[in-house]
């Protein structure tokens, strides 16, 4: 005699199903935190193992440093937030790198692909 699998899931409430399905989710979340701050350690580690030898790696090194500020609840004030974007507009326009409002004005613009 051979018997169909149960799904419990169509056997339980909604409400049951519901918190499974939080909790479910809850642990995939959880787990990209944790690879996430894994893939952050790495870059840490491998940004910390020699010093910059040209002022571009040294202006990444810093894009990071003033990006993970910009998290910072103290980076939230006005007056914070438009001095990062300026620095970080500044690094992008001494770098070589397009402009933020050049390359959304040319995508608005249809003005075709920006190279990099």
């Amino acid at each position: 005699m051979q018997h169909d699998p149960i799904v419990l899931d169509e056997h339980r409430g909604m409400a049951a199903q519901q918190a499974t399905e939080i909790r479910r989710r809850l642990a995939e979340v959880e787990s990209d935190q944790a690879a996430l701050r894994e893939r952050r350690t790495e870059l840490e580690k491998f940004l910390l193992a020699a010093p910059a030898s040209t002022w571009l790696e040294a202006a990444e090194k810093a894009r990071y440093l003033i990006g993970l500020f910009a998290t910072t609840s103290i980076a939230q004030d006005p007056r914070r937030r438009k001095l990062i974007a300026g620095v970080l507009d500044d690094f992008r326009r001494l770098s070589g790198e397009p402009a933020a409002e050049q390359l959304h004005s040319d995508k608005s613009e249809g003005g075709g692909q920006v190279e990099h």
